[in-house]
């Protein structure tokens, strides 16, 4: 062909800087750029190929080469794809976008908001001057009789375009890399970039560095000489054909379990997964998987990480992904994703909102089937997933409505139970109340009578139950959930027992003026349990709202709620029943001084723990106490 030159049809030379500005926190996305469109290339010649509008060499093997060459500061795209006419050069890669470039940059010099301006042109080609001084393409059509064409730039408006030595159908466009981007030219670092970007593509990606390429071939014309080969075959960096891709039918355990390990690096094996597999009312292949938890913290560390036809996109991007299923781990693989030019950023788009509904409904469906078909798989993995359900159900209310009945609560009887299987076979105790402990070893107490009355108590030991449980009072109107230290159940109460009202008020008097506490709320009940002489109750409402001020204001508001707790006192205990008979008594004071703060600090004891210095006394008062004992027993 004759050599052209022109000017690119945008009319100014506002256009690259503007390119460089807006993509520049993310300069590794060229690579991405020229490596997709190879790709998409590729994947143009194969339909034609497959409608029978282009013939192909048979045993056509496609594929895409990056070459990196440190010497001469350059970076070859290579593919055996589509290629292009003189004629489509000048179409596609001359007139951005067709039209509009004018009006791009008028709206756009300014600013700086990069979701304001990827997206609106064919700009994805043009992310190669991000790094690049010069760039050049050599391409040749698959189209008979075609010639090859080489197009240049040097990131102004203007190009030449003129005849080519390429002699392959396909396209290669060469970086002439510009100083401040020579990280690009290191092979390993080119490497973990189109790992990162490419682990999946459809088509054979290799890459080569030229430096080691002319070592290799010295060796083999060596090897000649000396009559051995060390030809080395080159293998792709990808997996053409990732699981999943496969039908969910014929992948195996194993092949899930290693797809797992070989993409999130974790050594654990995932509890179970879903394989999402949907070709109508849109595409969209992935799959998601519920990983075995370390720590609860490590619950708001999940990965789902997005693809467009097999190119990674982002990780969690919340617009497909629900907020609470970043949780999880997976890779989700849509290519009906309305995605803009740059492949990272989606359009606001009501087509999204339908994807996002349908993961929200797969995942709550496998939920649901595991507990129906699997129940002793699911309560066993409930210790993983719970926080992962309850901050679901508290974000999404559509899946709350889908899996609201098989939300479980293991129990201290150590087996796992629904809210209504809790509330039918603890009725008889007591009516529409859920009793709870979030600490089992620091409320033994409490738990061992709420055991001994035969009351079963629910185990919420995370951070999220806490705001769960006032989540699912608000959803199941007339459900109460009770701290095992906030309330007794009548049922531990002796039966028809009545409290003098006079040994009311004198133990109340006692114990506070003992106690230097006119404060403290006192209760005197006639408890079941006789081994007990006292303990703490506090206010489940009062506990609730110094938590909550905690953590949205801070320890300063605390005051604002103050704690009300009260100490109950067991008439039935024999300490008690003593300390009733000493209290008249002058010469019994300092006994009953020392019973009353006992019972107190081990009824504090057995409620939360002591502070340091009432620690310290407990310690010596208990030394004394002994004493007494001795010199009784002596």
């Amino acid at each position: 062909m004759n050599r052209e030159s022109g000017s690119i049809s945008i009319n100014t030379e506002n256009i690259f800087p503007i390119i460089k500005k807006w993509l520049y926190s993310d300069k590794d996305i060229f690579i991405r750029e020229l490596v997709s469109n190879s790709s998409d290339a590729i994947s143009k010649l194969k339909k034609l190929v497959s409608i029978g509008e282009a013939e192909v060499e048979d045993g056509t093997v496609y594929q895409i080469k990056v070459v990196v060459d440190k010497d001469n500061k350059t970076i070859k795209v290579i593919d055996n794809g589509i290629g292009m006419t003189g004629e489509e050069v000048k179409k596609y890669i001359n007139q951005i976008a067709f039209s509009g470039a004018k009006d791009f940059i008028e709206k756009y010099k300014d600013k700086t908001d990069e979701g304001q301006i990827i997206g609106h042109f064919g700009l994805g080609f043009y992310s190669a001057f991000m790094v690049s001084d010069k760039v050049q393409i050599d391409t040749l059509s698959y189209q008979k009789g075609a010639e090859a064409v080489r197009w240049t730039s040097t990131g102004g408006t203007e190009y030449e375009l003129e005849a080519s030595d390429r002699t392959e159908r396909g396209t290669t466009v060469t970086l002439y890399v510009a100083e401040d981007s020579q990280e690009f030219l290191d092979q390993w670092k080119m490497r973990e970039i189109l790992q990162k970007y490419f682990s999946f593509l459809p088509y054979e990606l290799y890459i080569e560095d030229a430096a080691s390429e002319k070592e290799e071939a010295k060796s083999e014309d060596k090897g000649k000489d000396d009559g051995e080969s060390k030809k080395r075959e080159p293998k792709p960096i990808n997996d053409t054909s990732p699981l999943w891709l496969k039908n969910p039918r014929d992948c195996t355990e194993d092949e899930y379990k290693e797809f797992y390990r070989k993409v999130f690096h974790d050594f654990e094996d995932p509890l179970f997964w879903i394989h999402l597999n949907m070709d109508y009312p849109f595409n969209l292949k992935g799959i998601l998987y519920f990983p075995k938890l370390k720590h609860e913290f490590e619950t708001m560390e999940g990965q789902i990480k997005l693809y467009y036809n097999q190119v990674f996109v982002a990780d969690n991007i919340k617009e497909i992904i629900p907020e609470f299923l970043m949780l999880l781990k997976g890779t989700i693989d849509c290519p009906d994703l309305p995605l803009n030019v740059s492949r990272s950023f989606l359009q606001n788009d009501g087509y999204v909102k339908k994807i996002s509904a349908h993961i929200t409904k797969k995942v709550a469906d496998k939920l649901v089937s595991l507990f129906e078909n699997e129940r002793d798989n699911y309560n066993k993995y409930w210790d993983d997933i719970n926080p992962f359900v309850k901050y679901g159900c508290m974000r999404e209310e559509k899946f709350f409505e889908r899996v609201k009945d098989i939300i479980i609560f293991k129990t201290t009887n150590g087996d796992y139970v629904t809210l209504k299987d809790y509330l039918e076979r603890n009725k008889e105790k007591h009516e529409n109340k859920v009793f709870y402990t979030n600490d089992e070893n620091q409320q033994a107490q409490y738990i061992r009578l709420f055991k001994e009355q035969g009351i079963e108590v629910a185990i919420l030991p995370s951070m999220i139950d806490s705001h769960f449980i006032q989540f699912m009072e608000i959803k199941e109107s007339g459900i109460k959930f009770t701290r095992v230290d906030s309330d007794l159940s009548d049922s531990m109460k002796e039966d028809g027992a009545v409290v003098d009202k006079d040994i009311q008020d004198k133990l109340e008097k006692l114990f506070k003026d003992n106690l230097s506490n006119d404060k403290l709320n006192i209760k005197v009940e006639a408890l079941k349990a006789e081994s007990i002489p006292g303990m703490i109750l506090a206010s489940e409402h009062s506990r609730r709202m110094q938590e909550m001020s905690r953590m949205f204001g801070g320890a300063d508001m605390s005051h604002m709620f103050p704690k009300e707790e009260t100490l109950v006192l067991n008439r039935n205990n024999s300490l008690i029943k003593a300390v009733v008979k000493l209290m008249d008594r002058e010469d019994k004071k300092e006994d009953v001084k020392l019973i009353c703060e006992q019972v107190y600090d081990l009824s504090m004891m057995g409620h939360r723990q002591l502070e340091p210095e009432a620690m310290a006394k407990f310690i010596e008062r208990s030394s004394t106490i002994l004493a007494k004992l001795a010199e009784m027993s002596a």
